[in-house]
């Protein structure tokens, strides 16, 4: 046990530190291994002051991370269920952008036997962290820096002053952050509108940023899916008949999004057949764990492939966001799209369905369709 904990506090300051690094990545706009020159160097050009900076994003986004995952733990606790401490996942390179973690995790080491409990531990989490986002938020956009702020990050975007944003994204490859309806909301009716950065350049913005991530990862975990916190939530709603018809259904409905726009009609068969056939494979690797004999499967995967097909003949602007394939397949093959059952199958309380139907409106405020972009 206590060599436990111990790897989890290790775990913990090593994603302290890595998402402190990509904080002052994505705040000087520069990379830990390169030095202005593009060539490698230990610690680039980085000095202790421009590193101390990224605590400005890792104290803010692991905080509201940490909130998250002891929703989770305290809620289980109460409820005799054992579970352990979170688990942080460092992930940081520093030859290319990252947020230095991949989240966090707890995991929950007996049977859970009801409903209720199902629901408050898989509620708990995510409430918990919405409600320590918000007032990130406001802050973020109550104090935004001077528009100048942005050539301390992008010197050569002086050459063009205020209007740096006719000349320097013309290229393409650039990055930008989606919109949620939270952020549309603070940016309309909160921030200075003279302050507000160019879309291109809210990753340099700290506040901003762990706010976003902070939202996005909202977002993720409540989507009704399998044994998501939604997925927890909605089985908590419905028991275990209903969610289960519905789960899948919702998951197909998430890759058909997912898959829009993947294969352009304008581009030759001969040169996109691969491209067709590997996205047909693909879609028989995630479906094929929603039935239980293949060939119920592959009749979904034919009315997903041909609706895309059509799509993408007949209405090739339409273009859903082709990121979420991976979660796509993180969900199908590994957490599973389908919820287990429990002992107690007793309906929640009126309260507790309020409650619910309240964290269904947080995934609504949070959730971007397509969070980032590269133009």
């Amino acid at each position: 046990m206590k060599g436990k904990v111990v790897l989890q506090v290790l775990l913990f300051l090593l994603t302290l530190v890595t998402t402190t690094l990509a904080g002052a990545e994505w705040q000087t706009g520069k990379l830990f291994f390169f030095d202005a020159q593009g060539g490698f160097s230990w610690g680039g050009d980085f000095t202790r002051a421009q590193l101390l900076q990224g605590l400005a994003f890792s104290l803010p986004f692991l905080g509201v991370l940490t909130v998250h995952e002891f929703g989770h733990y305290f809620t289980a606790r109460y409820y005799k269920v054992n579970v352990t401490l979170p688990y942080y996942i460092p992930l940081w390179l520093g030859i290319t952008a990252s947020i230095g973690t991949m989240g966090a995790f707890i995991k929950i080491k007996d049977r859970i036997f009801s409903r209720k409990e199902f629901f408050d531990i898989g509620i708990a989490g995510p409430l918990a962290g919405f409600a320590v986002a918000l007032p990130l938020l406001w802050y973020g956009f109550t104090h935004l820096p001077p528009a100048e702020h942005i050539y301390s990050i992008h010197p050569k975007y002086l050459l063009y002053g205020n209007h740096y944003a006719d000349y320097v994204y013309q290229q393409g490859g650039n990055l930008f952050l989606g919109r949620n309806l939270l952020f549309l909301f603070f940016e309309r009716f909160v921030a200075d509108p003279a302050l507000l950065p160019n879309r291109y350049e809210l990753m340099h913005y700290p506040f901003l940023f762990a706010g976003f991530l902070s939202l996005f990862f909202t977002a993720l975990n409540l989507l009704p899916i399998g044994q998501l916190d939604g997925g927890h939530i909605m089985y908590g709603l419905l028991g275990y008949e209903r969610f289960n018809r519905l789960s899948p259904i919702l998951f197909a409905l998430f890759i058909f999004y997912a898959g829009l726009g993947l294969i352009p009609a304008e581009i030759p068969l001969q040169e996109s057949y691969w491209m067709w056939g590997g996205y047909l494979v693909y879609l028989v690797i995630v479906f094929k764990p929603l039935f239980p004999q293949l060939k119920q499967s592959l009749f979904l995967v034919a009315g997903v492939f041909l609706g895309h097909v059509t799509m993408a003949f007949f209405f090739p602007g339409v273009q859903g966001y082709n990121g979420w394939l991976v979660f796509g397949l993180i969900l199908a093959r590994f957490m599973g799209v389908f919820h287990p059952p429990c002992p107690d199958e007793r309906p929640l309380s009126n309260s507790r369905k309020w409650l619910g139907w309240l964290a269904l409106v947080v995934l609504i405020l949070c959730f971007s369709p397509a969070p980032f972009i590269i133009d």
